[in-house]
């Protein structure tokens, strides 16, 4: 399960199970509240009514005109309004049902006949709860002596309403804030997943030895840790890439050492000047062929090491193949080839101008001393799903089945036929190149023999209309 999903979940269940235990408490105290409430406004209300009533019921009469108000307040307000005698005998009921039965049993009057506070829930029609009522009693006193109690009843119906209402009002905006934080929690683990995904990419990136950009992970622990992973990363690529550097380099510098040495040591023999002469060149070509070594060897360092291009910019394909065909045009004089380049005037791509003039450089260089004396060469662009396809074809031998795996490993070559020995840099330098560009480099026989050079890059700039 991805890490985003398990973040959702947990996230989900906290918030659930907290809205249930709050939205449970809430809606279930909403009822033992508003009856709380009611209970203590008809307390109020008893305690009243049973001190205007305490000299009546001590004479054993009630006034008329006092009861009438009673009943009508008792009327208006849904109360129904009863008093008893100290033997818990009714007096007097305003719904005129009780009058002369024996409540004493009951206990809103049983438990302030004796002193306690009295109250109770019954419903008059068994197990009907539209029935039920609240009956809260008070002590009527001469003195500090009970002589009766005076109860106050309302029906819990008459509030039901309200606990409903409340009820659903606290379910929907229960509803509405548990909807708003799963949002919320929505966004936040998307936000994390993101950030974690795009470092889980940048991981796989360098575990499988890919260009890698460091991707923006914001100002969060996982930023930090990114970069500690970048950091490490570096570390330990460039201390590999020293120790192999360093050991190719100095196999491929055995060769031209040894053979610089031992065309000095011929040298201190006395000879004819035409021999020395010789010797002389064999010495400064294999002097040159280690510069070209060590500066080839450091461009394809600096790309290997770049994980992005800087400085993209818009360029004119058409222009980068004729640029290329004119730093190689003494070379194609002098083995006699002709080079065709066929490449739409409008076709654009975006990229590093120079990095795509040395890697097309070499695919050229490659082809110019393959390619047969008098023969032809092509660079040729096209533009191919989405992509700019460079192609540079030569009539040469093409490439041996054994060689074939091996083109772009660094310091294989192929011996050329005039016996000449590139440096097998070039190759794997265009392949970073292709590679930084976030496109490929492939180099395979031609279909009508020679060999056929490609670099496929993705195409960032639409066609364009000519002027």
């Amino acid at each position: 399960m991805k890490i985003g999903l398990r973040i959702l979940l947990g996230y989900f269940l906290i918030v659930g199970l907290a809205a249930w235990f709050l939205l449970n408490v809430f809606v279930q105290e909403v009822k033992p509240g508003a009856r709380s409430t009611l209970e203590a406004a008809m307390n109020d209300t008893a305690q009243l009514l049973a001190q205007l009533v305490a000299e009546d019921v001590k004479q054993g009469a009630t006034d008329p005109t006092l009861l009438a108000r009673i009943a009508a307040a008792s009327r208006n307000s849904d109360y129904r309004i009863t008093i008893t005698d100290e033997k818990g005998i009714v007096l007097f009921d305003s719904a005129g049902k009780a009058v002369g039965q024996d409540y004493s049993r009951w206990n809103d009057v049983y438990l302030t006949l004796r002193g306690k506070y009295g109250a109770r829930m019954t419903s008059e029609v068994p197990r009907d709860y539209g029935s039920l009522g609240m009956y809260v009693a008070a002590p009527v006193r001469d003195g500090e002596r009970i002589i009766g109690v005076l109860t106050v009843t309302k029906p819990i119906s008459s509030v039901q309403g309200f606990i409903e209402r409340s009820q659903r009002k606290i379910l929907k905006w229960g509803i509405v804030l548990l909807g708003l934080s799963l949002l919320i929690g929505v966004a936040i683990t998307w936000r994390m997943a993101s950030t974690v995904n795009k470092l889980m990419v940048f991981v796989e990136d360098v575990q499988a030895g890919r260009k890698a950009v460091m991707p923006k992970l914001g100002s969060s622990e996982i930023s930090t840790l990114g970069h500690a992973l970048e950091a490490m990363r570096a570390k330990l690529e460039g201390k590999d890439y020293v120790e192999t550097l360093m050991h190719t380099l100095t196999h491929e510098l055995k060769s031209p050492i040894a053979a610089i040495q031992a065309t000095a040591e011929l040298l201190e023999e006395d000879m004819p000047p035409e021999q020395r002469r010789q010797f002389l060149s064999t010495i400064q070509a294999q002097n040159a062929r280690q510069r070209d070594l060590i500066d080839k060897l450091l461009a394809l360092v600096r790309v290997e090491k770049q994980q992005r291009i800087d400085d993209a910019a818009p360029l004119d394909v058409a222009g980068l193949l004729q640029d290329v065909a004119g730093d190689f045009q003494a070379r194609l004089n002098a083995r006699q080839l002709h080079l065709v380049l066929d490449a739409d005037s409008a076709l654009q791509l975006r990229g590093d101008a120079l990095l795509l003039r040395q890697a097309l450089g070499n695919l050229l260089d490659n082809a110019i001393g393959f390619a047969p004396p008098g023969s032809t060469v092509t660079m040729a662009a096209q533009r191919s799903d989405g992509h700019v396809e460079i192609k540079v074809c030569d009539a040469g031998p093409g490439i041996p089945a054994y060689a074939e795996a091996r083109l772009f490993e660094r310091f294989y070559s192929l011996p050329r036929p005039d016996g000449a020995k590139s440096t097998g840099l070039g190759l794997p330098f265009v392949r970073e190149v292709a590679a930084l560009h976030g496109g490929s480099a492939q180099v395979v026989n031609g279909e009508g023999g020679g060999c056929r050079a490609a670099l496929l890059l993705p195409l960032h700039a639409e066609r364009i209309a000519s002027a």
